[in-house]
């Protein structure tokens, strides 16, 4: 069996229904960079964004097929001070939720309704 040379994840992508309206939810409200704003040949847009000093960024894709569960964890050392602060800037972010031996976690949507999850932990 052969070995992978596979090293990590460089961007995981959504699919958006604006990508400059997306653009302005992540980096303006939720405070990511654009890492990469490119296009690349007629009617495609490749835009990534990602929280600061994160390895791996959001590829925000074009497309009708918005309003998924994107599986998208995002850490932070403090669930409830970003619950907290979330709110406070108009993002629908659902329940603190706390259980027994699991870290403090709650969900948000994008615009388009897509849903990630923000758990407390450290990368």
């Amino acid at each position: 069996m052969s070995q992978t040379t596979i090293t990590g994840i460089g961007a995981v992508g959504i699919p958006v229904s604006d990508q400059d309206k997306a653009v302005e939810f992540f980096v303006g409200t939720l405070g990511f960079e654009k890492r990469l704003d490119v296009r690349a040949g007629e009617g495609f847009r490749w835009v990534t964004v990602a929280a600061r000093g994160a390895s791996t960024s959001v590829a925000l894709i074009a497309g009708p097929d918005t309003g998924a569960d994107t599986g998208i964890r995002f850490l932070v050392p403090d669930a409830e001070a970003e619950h907290t602060a979330m709110r406070q800037r108009g993002i629908a972010a659902g329940d603190l939720l706390r259980w027994p031996g699991v870290p403090p976690m709650f969900e948000f949507k994008d615009p388009d309704g897509n849903k990630f999850e923000v758990v407390e932990g450290r990368p």
